[in-house]
């Protein structure tokens, strides 16, 4: 018989509660974590479906939707443009344009008179409308190019590169000056361009800048005082570059973009409540011609165009802009003529297009063109010009065989009406739609139109340059 060892006893007791240590934590394990093995087993191997999901939604956010649309803005010192416009004053050729530097080139808003006359002519509840000048495009532009969705830091990954250089308000500065003062900011900064790091990937061919004035204004063909313009489009430099303006003189680096309206709204919902208007308005007269008379040109047409217009009395509308009273710098009774009119007549003043064009189209008016060229803007136009547009030969009507009256009362109500809708549907492409819009209420606007084409332009002279061992070397 054992005896009784109260030391092996006492051993066991201590024991115990170390078999509990052991035990409690498996315990727990089991009835707090198993439960849930199944879910954290599928969150860490998801089925196929699941997988495929994950990976598509990865695929998608990856996705730049700016690929090929990057932007990039060169930093120009302030002489190239904010000191030409913050010092307009200073020079008698730019005075008169000051006032309209404001909202960013827009104008000054268009307020409703004490007649109610302005909401009865303009859609006044959007605030979309301004008193635009005809040559505030650069600035305009350059606004917009700032809230341009695509614009980066980085000009490696950009597929294009702005130039904001105010060319027009420094060619327009020194009008009639001598040549020196003339091309002296234009040379500067083709210097300035040129020992940019960015110049030496296409050697300026992925450059743009847009000007508010017409081309020729930049292509002085001498070196005498008595020639017109300034020779910015033939430095070196700038014939790589590519050049928007109001008017282009058919260069292959040159292209047309609307001259600015009066129109600046900021939704798709402005635009269509804007056109719905102009669809419905009563149109009184069957022709108009907003404009002055141009007897100091010989080749104008503009005396027999009046003459005509007059003659034909209540079927045409004419609105003197060679009067005290200045109505036609009135954007209220400008456009009110334009919206009374089935055709507004577009003959050339001092260039081939006119401001006039737009603001008649903008209107809903069907526009009446004497030469073809008055339709250039291929990126904003159909390029059938008479799915939208009327034209009589400038020759004819200066020669007298013509009448306009009778040539357009000869076009049947179908024509008329498949014209309406095509310049209807111009509208949202020729306006400048005020900076800040996104997802679906986002308008292609004209500067968006622009500066697609101009990405498509610099992409095939990339695609091109190793196939032409000049390109480039400008």
């Amino acid at each position: 018989m054992k005896k009784f060892n109260p030391r092996k006893r006492k051993v066991a007791r201590k024991q115990s509660p170390n078999l509990l240590i052991y035990i409690l934590p498996t315990l727990l394990f089991w009835v707090l974590f198993v439960p849930r093995i199944n879910q954290t087993v599928t969150y860490l191997f998801p089925s196929y479906q699941e997988t495929l999901n994950i990976t598509l939604k990865t695929k998608h956010e990856e996705i730049d939707t700016c690929a090929g649309r990057y932007v990039y803005i060169h930093n120009l010192p302030s002489r190239f443009n904010e000191d030409l416009i913050e010092s307009c004053e200073s020079y008698a050729e730019l005075r008169n344009k000051c006032k309209y530097l404001v909202n960013s080139g827009f104008g000054p808003p268009i307020l409703e008179d004490e007649h109610n006359h302005t909401v009865r002519v303009l859609t006044t509840e959007t605030d979309s409308w301004y008193s635009t000048n005809q040559f505030m495009l650069e600035v305009i532009f350059r606004e917009k190019m700032r809230h341009y969705e695509c614009l980066t830091n980085d000009s490696s990954l950009s597929s294009a590169v702005f130039v904001p250089f105010y060319a027009g308000f420094d060619g327009r500065r020194f009008w009639g000056y001598n040549v020196k003062l003339r091309d002296e900011l234009g040379e500067d900064l083709a210097q300035w361009l040129r020992e940019r790091p960015e110049w030496t990937k296409m050697h300026g061919r992925d450059h743009f800048f847009v000007t508010g004035r017409v081309g020729r204004d930049f292509r002085r063909v001498s070196d005498q005082d008595s020639d017109w313009g300034n020779k910015l489009m033939r430095l070196p430099e700038f014939e790589n570059m590519t050049m928007l303006s109001i008017e282009t003189n058919s260069c292959s680096n040159e292209f047309a973009v609307p001259y600015p309206t009066y129109f600046h709204p900021k939704t798709k919902t402005e635009v269509r409540t804007w056109q719905r208007q102009v669809r419905t308005v009563q149109r009184r007269y069957l022709f108009s011609f907003v404009g002055a008379p141009r007897p100091e040109m010989e080749e104008s047409i503009r005396g027999e165009v009046i003459k005509q217009c007059l003659a034909s009395q209540e079927r045409c509308k004419f609105l003197n802009c060679d009067t005290p009273s200045k109505d036609c710098g009135n954007p209220v009774k400008a456009m009110e003529v334009f919206q009374d009119s089935v055709f507004c007549l577009q003959p050339p003043g001092d260039t081939t297009t006119r401001r006039s064009t737009f603001d008649s189209v903008l209107a809903g008016c069907i526009p009446v063109f004497f030469r073809l060229n008055s339709a250039q803007y291929k990126w904003h136009f159909p390029v059938d010009h008479t799915k939208y547009s009327v034209y009589i030969s400038e020759d004819d009507v200066r020669d007298g065989k013509v009448s306009i009256e009778k040539i357009l009362s000869m076009i049947n109500e179908e024509d008329v009406l498949s014209m309406r809708n095509e310049v209807e549907k111009i509208i949202p492409k020729i306006i400048y739609a005020k900076p800040g819009a996104v997802g679906p209420e986002k308008n292609e606007d004209a500067f968006e139109i622009a500066v697609s084409r101009v990405l498509e332009r610099v992409s095939s002279l990339f695609k091109n340059q190793d196939n032409d061992q000049n390109l480039g070397m400008t």
